[in-house]
């Protein structure tokens, strides 16, 4: 997007005390989906606001529990509410949610009927966890295998060893979208889904269509292919969180959540956006 008179405004954060807090309208576009404070026990001390400012400040600047601001919370505090929420899977149900909202605004319907799988291999760190070689990417760590529509909004996602084929861990990915998305049948993908093992896979979870769509022998240099490049783009999207230049997380499930985090804060700027 390039930077004119028009699109410069919805851009500047002058409210915001860091570049990353939610504005009034980001904010209003969360609220609604946290939970209530419980009834029976001592009243909150920090607003949950300042808690999702504080995950929004650690996506966006990669930095360490224990480097985070003093502006916030205590970073035990954001932590605590962070593997709440991660446990009970609240970060995927709101970024569903916001996806439903973003389909609507765009004049789509809210249910997808089309998606684009593709996978990210990163390197992971001395925190321990699953890892493995990636021996096409020639890197060690983890892979990040994302489903998302035909706009490049997130719909699933799972993260397992980099060592892992795509033809192997797409079942999975399927599979935990079929109950997010039922209405999903048709998949676009690259080469490295092509098969009869994937093909017989899926017979198992549904009844599903892929369309692989393989660059050209004779191209030369780079050329866009049709709707791969869409899912290139939402890790585009997603890498501007500088948490996931990495996967710094010792879990899986914590890899996870920082990835629906920093999509999160993308629907939620795109949807404030006037």
């Amino acid at each position: 997007m390039p930077w004119t008179e028009i699109t410069r405004p919805h851009y500047e954060r002058h409210c915001a005390r860091y570049a990353s807090d939610l504005t009034d309208g980001e904010w209003e576009l969360i609220e609604g989906e946290l939970p209530a404070p419980r009834r029976l026990v001592r009243p909150p001390k920090w607003p949950m606001r300042e808690i999702v400012n504080a995950l929004m400040y650690l996506a966006a600047a990669g930095c360490a529990w224990r480097l985070l601001s003093k502006d916030f919370p205590p970073f035990s505090t954001v932590q605590k509410y962070f593997y709440r929420w991660r446990d009970e899977g609240l970060l995927e149900i709101i970024s569903h949610r916001l996806v439903a909202a973003a389909r609507e605004r765009e004049g789509r319907e809210a249910q997808p009927t089309a998606g684009v799988i593709d996978s990210q291999s990163v390197k992971t760190t001395e925190s321990g966890g699953i890892s493995g070689f990636d021996a096409g990417k020639r890197i060690k760590g983890r892979k990040r295998h994302i489903l998302t529509d035909t706009q490049g909004f997130l719909l699933a996602a799972l993260v397992h060893a980099a060592d892992i084929q795509d033809r192997d861990g797409a079942p999975a990915v399927l599979g935990e979208a079929r109950h997010r998305v039922p209405w999903m049948r048709h998949v676009f993908a690259d080469g490295g889904y092509a098969g009869k093992k994937l093909r017989r896979a899926l017979t198992k979870i549904g009844d599903w269509t892929i369309d692989i769509i393989k660059r050209s022998d004779s191209a030369k240099g780079f050329t866009v292919l049709p709707r791969r490049w869409v899912v290139e783009r939402t890790f585009a999207w997603l890498g501007r969180c500088r948490r996931l230049a990495k996967d710094w997380e010792r879990t899986i499930e914590s890899a996870l959540a920082w990835l629906f985090i920093a999509h999160i804060r993308i629907l939620t700027r795109r949807l404030a956006r006037p």
